[in-house]
């Protein structure tokens, strides 16, 4: 039986990274709402909806697929968690830990393509 999303690692990660993302726009400057913190908020849910969507989907290749998206979307969040610390709107602390898990979250995804890339077998469903 197929696990579901929820039973992942990687989607409850990435469920808590969204939240903590979403946590650090409301210490930012009220005027980025429109700007940098929606987009943070957008690219971090995007990374466990995308592994939530392809799982549901009836082929390992379209699995996989979201799963690039979401590892896609873990790059961009980390480009504008980056560009956030340069700017210094958020506590840098704050910042780099959101970081270091959003790379480790992109080394996760990374692993699970790859996996989900070898062929099925009984061992590996």
């Amino acid at each position: 039986m197929a696990l579901s999303h929820r039973d992942l690692a990687v989607w409850q990660k990435g469920v808590d990274l969204a939240c903590d993302v979403y946590r650090l726009t409301r210490v930012m400057p009220k005027e980025e709402a429109f700007r940098l913190s929606g987009q943070i908020i957008r690219a971090s849910s995007s990374i466990p909806a995308n592994l939530a969507e392809g799982n549901g989907r009836a082929t390992r290749r379209d699995y996989a697929h979201f799963v690039s998206i979401a590892r896609g979307s873990a790059a961009e969040l980390e480009t504008f968690l980056i560009i956030i610390g340069r700017l210094e709107l958020a506590p840098a602390d704050k910042v780099a830990e959101l970081l270091g898990r959003t790379e480790e979250l992109g080394r996760m995804l990374t692993a699970l393509r790859t996996r989900l890339s070898e062929p099925a077998t009984p061992s590996n469903p």
